[in-house]
């Protein structure tokens, strides 16, 4: 990973630009004076004692103070790592102790707008792992490849799955079908990802590189949506029983969507 990239990872964790500076340059040279990691940081030496006395605080760092020299060294990453995710999962849970009960979910069934994969991405997640009883989806191959251990842990409890498959990574969980190339350009839905879950909720995303996203409560889009897989889904096991004699029978461009 590039130093930039490091720096912003730090920064997320909540290190100052220069204690980040700081304790990277204490990595690959320690233990190191303050004048050795101004040096090596680029942090100017009016700054780095002040970034090294923090570091120490956060517990990142650690002082021994020599006869002729104060030396530093870091804490090791692991350690500072482990800390750090031991403090983030404890602060969540006591969170989500406090939060739940202030939460009032809205039951107008509004459609509700939002952009960003990744966002989609963990709203799809958290309907996945919300759900007690069935699940109708549609997913492109990038779409399962993110979401596959959460739909493994959904069908382990015993939640029924079924999916529609527009892309062509292996998947063989719930009720799996795969949409037909043709019809899913016809559809345009390449980059479509769609979760229906316990027919309570209904969360549609559109497109990859720029994602937008609809979710609702509402009673009559959340039964067109599944009623769309469900009819998808019969469909594509009758289609998969049609032999070639049939298929024959129907017009070019009606062959063309069913290959």
């Amino acid at each position: 990973m590039a130093t930039v990239q490091l720096l912003d990872q730090l920064a997320a964790l909540g290190l100052t630009e220069y204690e980040s500076k700081v304790y990277l340059a204490l990595l690959s040279e320690n233990p190191a004076t303050g004048y050795q990691i101004s040096k090596r940081s680029g942090v100017p030496r009016s700054m780095v004692y002040e970034a090294l006395g923090r570091l120490e605080a956060r517990g990142a760092a650690l002082k021994s103070e020599e006869e002729k020299a104060t030396l530093y060294r870091p804490v090791s990453p692991a350690l500072l790592l482990d800390r750090y995710e031991r403090e983030a999962r404890e602060r969540a849970a006591n969170l989500r102790t406090e939060l739940l009960p202030l939460y009032h979910q809205e039951k107008t069934g509004r459609l509700w707008n939002f952009s960003g994969r990744n966002e989609a991405l963990a709203y799809a997640g958290d309907l996945i792992d919300r759900a007690k009883r069935e699940l109708m989806l549609v997913f492109t191959d990038a779409d399962i490849e993110a979401l596959r251990h959460r739909l493994e842990d959904a069908h382990a409890r015993g939640v029924a799955l079924g999916v529609i498959l527009t892309g062509d990574t292996p998947f063989e969980l719930g009720q799996v079908v795969r949409h037909p190339k043709r019809e899913t350009e016809l559809h345009r839905m390449e980059e479509t990802l769609i979760v229906v879950a316990d027919e309570c909720e209904f969360l549609i995303a559109s497109g990859h590189m720029v994602t937008s996203a609809t979710v609702t409560t509402n009673p009559n889009m959340v039964l067109i949506a599944r009623q769309f897989i469900w009819m998808e889904l019969f469909a594509q096991r009758i289609f998969a029983r049609l032999g070639p004699e049939l298929l024959e029978l129907l017009p070019p461009e009606d062959r063309q969507v069913l290959r």
